[in-house]
């Protein structure tokens, strides 16, 4: 299928991969229509970040996921479903699970009724890596054991099954993505890169959690090139796929590595407070990406060193839009 001239709607387009999904959808030709959570300031989110030339020729549309009014409005006339909205915080869902869970397993069923609803040829739902928990094996395949080691992973395992059952009950056209660790430009300080990047940039410490697991990242282009040939295939329904660059390198390496692009020498502190309860740390992620390569034909293109100076380059011009000495949760 082609999307070119297609009717397409992004739920979480207000945040980190949802506005870039939207720009590159709009891109390709195709009519977005972005599902944005409703606030009385109208604020849009990181779609707010996208040229006003761009902005203007989306359809923004603000609601709640858990209304289904909201979505089966959002969902009319749309050709193709692109399904990222949820609370993705994994500190957050230990403060709040109810929050997390309610928003996205009953997201993620309003979306998929209004998939079946209204028919549409397919829908693109999102998982994540953290459903697998601690690597049993690595690299990490589809078929690898999930494990609930959060709230939020729980909560997407929950989401990623009614998906499943939602295929194999109703028939419904339904893909599953499962991208690792993805980074790049206007990502918020909830993740770890931009954490070390914006502390390195304002002071002479970095304070971060566990500094040994290791973390499998994704420059947020191949991210998207990943959502995109995933709706594009005729093999894709029904199918789940590891979005991931197949190498792994440990937080402490990673903010090493940060340092020695921006030419600094800083302490690199444990903070007691960032760090994850014993049980719930996700010791090792490791991309398997082979099916998504050998089925959709995708692979990363972006080598993770020039994807993190794309990134240090865009966080130095935006420093502003952060607030290095808070933990953002």
């Amino acid at each position: 299928m082609r999307l070119n001239g297609k009717s397409v709607l992004v739920t979480g387009a207000g945040g980190f991969i949802g506005s870039h999904l939207s720009e590159k959808l709009l891109g390709l030709g195709c009519e977005v229509r972005s599902f944005v959570r409703y606030n009385s300031r109208n604020d849009w989110g990181l779609l707010e970040l996208i040229s006003k030339d761009k902005l203007n020729e989306i359809e923004v549309i603000t609601g709640d996921l858990n209304d289904t009014d909201a979505v089966y409005n959002a969902s009319k006339d749309v050709d193709v479903i692109f399904h990222l909205g949820s609370i993705i915080s994994i500190p957050y869902s230990y403060l709040n699970p109810r929050e997390t869970i309610e928003t996205n397993i009953i997201g993620t069923l309003n979306v998929l009724n209004a998939a079946r609803l209204y028919g549409v040829d397919k829908i693109i739902h999102t998982s994540t890596s953290e459903v697998y928990g601690s690597a049993r094996y690595v690299p990490i395949n589809e078929t690898h054991p999930l494990q609930a080691q959060s709230p939020y992973s729980a909560s997407k395992i929950g989401c990623d099954k009614i998906a499943e059952s939602y295929f194999k009950s109703f028939d419904l056209p339904v893909s599953t993505i499962r991208p690792f660790n993805t980074f790049g430009p206007r990502q918020s300080a909830r993740a770890v890169i931009p954490t070390i990047i914006t502390q390195a940039l304002i002071g002479n410490k970095i304070n971060l959690g566990s500094l040994h697991p290791t973390r499998d990242y994704t420059y947020v282009d191949d991210t998207t090139d990943g959502f995109i040939k995933i709706a594009e295939s005729s093999k894709s329904v029904g199918e789940i796929f590891n979005i991931g660059s197949n190498f792994e390198i440990s937080i402490r390496d990673l903010a090493q590595k940060i340092l020695y692009l921006l030419g600094k020498e800083e302490e690199i502190s444990i903070d007691s407070d960032r760090i994850r309860p014993i049980n719930s740390e996700v010791e090792r992620l490791w991309c398997d990406n082979t099916k998504a390569k050998k089925i959709i034909g995708w692979k990363p293109k972006i080598k993770f060193e020039d994807g993190l100076k794309e990134t240090i380059d865009w966080v130095n011009e935006s420093i502003h839009l952060y607030k290095p000495e808070l933990y953002n949760r």
